[in-house]
């Protein structure tokens, strides 16, 4: 190639050049440069141009020379003015809208409250969050989030109107679903998984899963007895549950802290021997006795008949939350049952040979404990009682046996029946009035002249109530 198409050649680059840089550096135009000097007020760009392009150092932020950056050209001519400032505000007009097309998320901060909501900044745009938007749950607290950055969806934007609508519940309300979606993915009854408070009720505690709430009632708190949720749980605590039940169609997942405690009752039955001492706290009352915490978890029964002699379940030291000591009447492991006694501690088991030392029809001597509907119960020593039925109270049909006899009373009665493998004594009062009537009676005619004996009626009707005819 010769001289001459050589120098053609040069002329056309430096012309096509020019049209470029001409086409690149008008007004409006987004360039992409790189810093090279910075004096005073003012930083150089290369921008590809002729000459460096003048940008205001107060837009230069953290950037320093050496650094690339992005400029519109403001002004063209023998002196290239660029603004790094409307770049970032288109750039992020463009962002805008992108995010309101896709509903992809936007960093911004709050920075003020107004009539309705909040206002936000998103990259030096001020936005508008309306109060229901802040937070996909429900607070009386709205300082809090003064100050604070968040995400924000994008509702609406409007550049020309300056109008920029954006929400936070949206994006927790979209983060939440897929969490849920996760969280029930694996959750399944019998699954033991960690979880948050997020409130607590009268009658159980909320717990956050991970987008999922599920419930733990108040009853499956913990083995011991709680009264309210708040009294062991607090809002925020972590807590590990095992889930009970997923209803999917009432959309309720039941939950249990209790169940992964260690049993009470495991060794219990080494703990609670029958005859032992113990002591615990009343924690509810109950028609029939009272029902005494030994540990958490475990509940003895304190039945009335159990009650010294003239102590009732009203008692001022009875009431629900007092402390009683007693001993051990009997362990039941399988059916999970304690029963307690306040009475005299037994120095050994009452019922064993029981037979030798009670049989029927031998009269005894005990003190009333106390009536129910179908008799009186009557301890003949520590540890053992008898039950005198109604028909054989010998007071008339009409007889109320909760009334009959006041507890701590001392009466007689007359063993009618043992049951040692029950664990039942029937008494009678009526059958030992009856033989003290006949005693007397025959002790009477024992008496008197058997030459002349007189007879009157009622003397005829006793004898023969008693079998025996007068002479």
């Amino acid at each position: 190639m010769d001289q001459q198409n050589l120098e053609q050649i040069s002329e056309f680059e430096q012309a096509l050049q020019q049209n470029l840089d001409a086409k690149i550096l008008k007004a409006g135009a987004v360039v992409d440069g790189t810093i090279v000097a910075i004096h005073g007020d003012v930083a150089l760009v290369d921008v590809g141009g002729k000459s460096e392009a003048v940008l205001p150092r107060e837009e230069l932020d953290e950037l320093g020379t050496g650094d690339p950056v992005e400029v519109v050209v403001v002004e063209s001519g023998e002196e290239i003015r660029v603004s790094r400032r409307l770049a970032l505000e288109r750039k992020l007009k463009e962002e805008l809208a992108r995010a309101v097309e896709e509903g992809s998320p936007v960093e911004g901060k709050v920075v003020g409250r107004r009539k309705g909501g909040f206002d936000i900044t998103i990259a030096g745009v001020r936005g508008f969050c309306p109060v229901s938007q802040i937070s996909d749950r429900r607070t009386e607290d709205l300082d809090q989030f003064l100050g604070q950055s968040y995400p924000f969806k994008v509702l609406e934007y409007s550049p020309d109107d300056r109008k920029l609508v954006v929400s936070r519940a949206a994006l927790l309300r979209e983060e939440k679903a897929k969490r849920r979606e996760e969280t029930l993915s694996h959750l399944e009854p019998g699954a033991v998984v960690d979880g948050v408070v997020r409130s607590l009720t009268d009658f159980g505690a909320f717990v956050d899963l991970g987008g999922v709430d599920g419930l733990v009632h108040v009853t499956e708190i913990s083995r011991r007895r709680v009264g309210n949720p708040r009294e062991v749980l607090e809002v925020g605590q972590e807590v590990r549950v095992k889930v009970l039940e997923i209803d999917f169609e009432r959309n309720r997942i039941s939950l249990s802290i209790k169940q992964l405690e260690a049993d009470p009752w495991e060794g219990a039955e080494e703990r609670y021997t029958q005859g032992a001492a113990f002591e615990g706290r009343i924690v509810r009352k109950a028609d029939f006795g009272l029902f005494v915490e030994l540990e958490p978890g475990i509940d003895g029964l304190l039945h009335v008949s159990q009650l010294p002699p003239g102590m009732e379940t009203t008692d001022p030291e009875l009431e629900v939350g007092e402390t009683v000591t007693g001993w051990i009447r009997d362990f039941d492991g399988e059916h999970r049952r304690i029963g307690l006694s306040l009475r005299p501690i037994p120095s050994g088991d009452p019922w064993q040979r029981i037979e030798m030392h009670y049989q029927p029809g031998q009269v005894v001597k005990g003190v009333v404990e106390n009536g129910a509907s179908f008799g009186v119960f009557v301890e003949l020593e520590p540890g053992l009682s008898g039950l005198v039925p109604v028909s054989e109270l010998g007071m008339g049909r009409d007889v109320d046996p909760k009334t009959a006899l006041k507890p701590g009373t001392i009466v007689h009665a007359k063993v009618m029946t043992v049951d040692s493998e029950r664990k039942r004594i029937s008494l009678s009062i009526r059958a030992f009035k009856q033989d003290q009537e006949r005693s007397e009676y025959s002790g009477h005619m024992s008496s008197q002249p058997s030459e002349a004996p007189t007879t009157t009626v009622f003397g005829e009707r006793l004898l023969k109530a008693l079998g025996k005819r007068p002479e």
